[in-house]
This record gives structure tokens, sequence and C-alpha cells, in this order.
């Protein structure tokens, strides 16, 4: 089964130093115990674009669709056998990159 876990962000910063190392050290340990699918970091909410093509003609609009205090910062997609695994996982990462994170299987 494979599970995205986001990273949820409520600071204006990118990750530091020894956030980005943890980040590393996780991400090796993902992969070589074969739950590592694909991961990448986000650019910052004010850079997004919504596109809404359900009417006449597509709509772009600037910003993100919500405005909130936190934002996704980054994910994961990783395999994981059951949701208990997921969590544990997610759990470590929550730790390596010290913000909070969401997971929800990929159906």
């Amino acid at each position: 089964m494979q599970y995205l876990v986001f990273v949820i962000d409520d600071t204006a910063g990118l990750a530091t130093p020894e956030e980005e190392a943890a980040i590393d050290v996780f991400n090796d340990r993902l992969m070589a115990e074969g739950h590592w699918v694909f991961a990448g970091g986000l650019a910052a909410p004010s850079s997004a674009t919504v596109v809404d093509n359900r009417g006449e003609e597509p709509m772009f609009t600037d910003g993100p669709f919500l405005e909130s205090k936190e934002y996704l910062a980054g994910f994961w997609i990783m395999d994981a056998p059951d949701l208990d695994v997921a969590l544990k996982l997610a759990a470590e990462g929550s730790k390596a990159c010290n913000r909070k994170i969401e997971v929800r299987p990929i159906l």
C-alpha cells in the first residue's frame, strides 16, 4: 500500500541545515528499507496558481487556494504494508523535519 505523507509547516523559513541533514538520514533509511517511492519539497504558497476549468473558460488565480497559517511544505510517498507502519514512519519523518505530518492512504 502507498501513503501520501504531507509535511505541514507554519513558519516562513526553510528547513535549517540541521533539519535538512536529519531529513537526508531519514530519506536514506526509507530507501534502504524499501519504503521510498518519491519525495519533494514545495515552494512557498505565494508561488501557487489555482486552476479552475469547471466553467466555460479556465480560470487561473495567483496564490494558494486557501489562506492559512499552515501550509504544505513537502511530501513523501511511501510504501508500507499497513497503516501502523506508515504512521510509525511518519512519526520518524516528523521528528526528522521538525514539523507536523499528515498521512493519507493512496487509493
